[in-house]
């Protein structure tokens, strides 16, 4: 079984993000970049999917600059197999993200795409949707238990409701949600091993994929500040508040 995971490179969520001067983006000198969460949430399961079944693969890949390549070799110490980085400078859309995978998946002929939720830096969630479609593929999102047998996938996912458990043939797309597991701490032998696994590059012009913008971002606001609390003498006077000016009951 072939197994393709996807990483993004993302700031860190700890990261206090400024925007920029045009208010189109953020700032990203000194900062510091990561594996996305959710990513690596699927970099994990794909491993503990590789450890069930005997003699199948896992592939990273990546869209993004040539920096990307620390984020891949994470995923390779942590137990890959091998990476795609998918080069461009440009901050892609999810539909051409989607389109890239696409390329990919069509070359690679994986079994199963495991991809995070969503990515922590603009939450899009929809790419994962968007390529099971354009793979004609059945999909899972928000994933909390992922299990394989017999060319099927089961999979529990979180719903409004509560759980809700899907079954489908593979091949098949699946977005892991928080719960899914708790993403292991690469070792050292692993990281020395990731430094001589395979990482391909591929510009992404080489794929004729159509990835030009159908967004324009306008401008980027902060948000407001919170207004500072008062306190209120009654019950009376905090009900008669939450009623007339908050607006609540």
């Amino acid at each position: 079984m072939k197994i393709l995971v996807t990483v993004k490179r993302v700031p860190d969520p700890e990261t206090q993000l400024k925007i920029n001067a045009d208010g189109t983006g953020f700032v990203t000198d000194n900062v510091k970049w990561v594996v996305n969460p959710f990513d690596e949430i699927a970099i994990e399961e794909g491993l503990r999917l590789k450890e069930k079944h005997a003699g199948s693969e896992v592939v990273l890949v990546s869209i993004g600059p040539k920096a990307a390549q620390e984020q891949l070799r994470t995923g390779l110490a942590m137990g890959a197999d091998r990476a795609i980085l998918v080069l461009t400078d440009d901050n892609l859309e999810p539909l051409a993200v989607a389109r890239v995978l696409q390329k990919l998946v069509e070359q690679e002929k994986p079994e199963l795409v495991l991809m995070g939720k969503q990515a922590v830096d603009y939450d899009n969630n929809c790419a994962g949707q968007m390529l099971a479609e354009l793979l004609g593929w059945p999909q899972a999102t928000f994933a909390s238990k992922v299990e394989l047998a017999d060319g099927k996938a089961t999979v529990t996912r979180e719903v409004d409701g509560g759980l809700e458990t899907l079954s489908f043939a593979l091949p098949a797309v699946v977005t892991a949600d928080l719960r899914l597991n708790e993403p292991r701490y690469a070792s050292l032998p692993g990281i020395m091993k990731a430094r001589k696994k395979e990482l391909k590059e591929i510009p992404v012009a080489d794929l004729g994929v159509d990835i030009a913008p159908r967004v324009k971002i306008i401008k980027l606001e902060a948000p407001p500040k919170r207004a500072a609390g008062r306190k209120v003498g009654s019950v009376q006077e905090l009900v008669k508040v939450l009623h007339e000016e908050a607006k609540v009951i």
